[in-house]
């Protein structure tokens, strides 16, 4: 662990009022500035605070570290609530006296007071300082696998069908239905087997419904936290299932996080997922989002073949994890 040295730092709840500092400690590691990344998660806490965990590390009158971290409720198919550790930085006169050990040690006390048990991130695999600090802080590798696909185009083709639920083992003893009618049609676009809109307020009930149906849980309180955030924040809403980011856990890159994805069981095997997929890749590649992510146990087979059947393929991040309680 980091050793604390004896200087009077303070660790308090993010404002809106340190979006400057923060921008600028984030641009010195980064070497490139994230202020509307930073700007839209700091409104984000601020506009739904039980959703989100930001805090500061006060020297004086100054700010010198951060970190923010998001609720999981269900995104990747998560049964139990945790805390997903998005960005953490301490400014470089502050560094090795412990100021990311207090912010982390906040965020933990914040999560043990919300019954949340775990905390996750993740990080390239050759950044290697964040490793060694993941590592000091009692991280350990997650069996989750993230997976990401370049953003080629506004088409999908795919070979299979799908029995698709959320990511993360949602809909267990279902099986992808290889000779379902279609199977070679590589040339024909996906989206053509069904009708693709965004997503609207009304949607909710049915949503829930759908939900379920594959996961066999009520997680209505999620559905409906995604449902507002895609509505409310139009920097994020780019289709369906999808949200952009460009910052999580250090990315450099613009990329959409896929969350949730979910086929009525009475509608699956019937290219709908393939459909879903198709406009995503279509609406980002009018954005200019370069990559598309989403996490999955190892376990679900099922899911993993729709997803490498859709072009995605094991990427160069690893996830962690560390227990609130040791």
């Amino acid at each position: 662990m980091e050793t604390v040295a004896h200087r009077n730092i303070v660790i308090r709840a993010l404002a809106r009022d340190d979006l400057n500092a923060v921008v600028a400690i984030d641009a010195e590691i980064e070497g490139r500035s994230r202020r509307d990344y930073v700007e839209r998660r700091l409104a984000a806490a601020l506009r739904e605070p039980a959703l989100h965990a930001q805090f500061a590390a006060i020297e004086g009158n100054s700010l010198v570290g951060y970190v923010l971290a998001r609720t999981l409720v269900g995104e990747f198919g998560h049964a139990h609530a945790g805390l997903r550790l998005e960005i953490v930085g301490v400014h470089q006169n502050a560094r090795g006296v412990g100021v990311g050990a207090q912010l982390l040690q906040a965020l933990m006390t914040h999560a043990r007071k919300h019954d949340v048990t775990e905390l996750h991130t993740s990080a390239a695999w050759n950044d290697h300082d964040m490793l060694r600090w993941f590592d000091a802080m009692g991280f350990a590798l997650a069996t989750d696998r993230w997976l990401d696909r370049q953003v080629e185009g506004d088409a999908y083709h795919a070979g299979r069908d799908e029995a698709v639920g959320a990511p993360e083992g949602f809909g267990p003893g279902r099986e992808i239905d290889y000779g379902a009618p279609g199977d070679n049609d590589f040339e024909k676009l996906s989206r053509d087997s069904a009708d693709v809109r965004s997503m609207k307020l009304q949607d909710l009930q049915e949503i829930v419904r759908i939900d379920r149906a594959i996961t066999g849980r009520d997680r209505s309180a999620y559905i409906q936290g995604k449902l507002a955030e895609a509505m409310n924040d139009s920097a994020i809403r780019v289709s369906m299932t999808a949200r952009a980011d460009t910052g999580d856990f250090g990315r450099t890159a613009s990329a959409a996080v896929i969350d949730t994805i979910g086929v009525d069981p009475e509608y699956q095997h019937r290219g709908v997922g393939r459909a879903l997929l198709s406009q995503l890749f279509a609406n980002l590649s009018a954005l200019r989002v370069e990559r598309d992510e989403t996490s999955t146990a190892p376990r679900d087979q099922a899911l993993l073949g729709f997803l490498f059947d859709a072009g995605f393929k094991p990427s160069q991040r690893l996830a962690f994890s560390r227990s609130i309680s040791a």
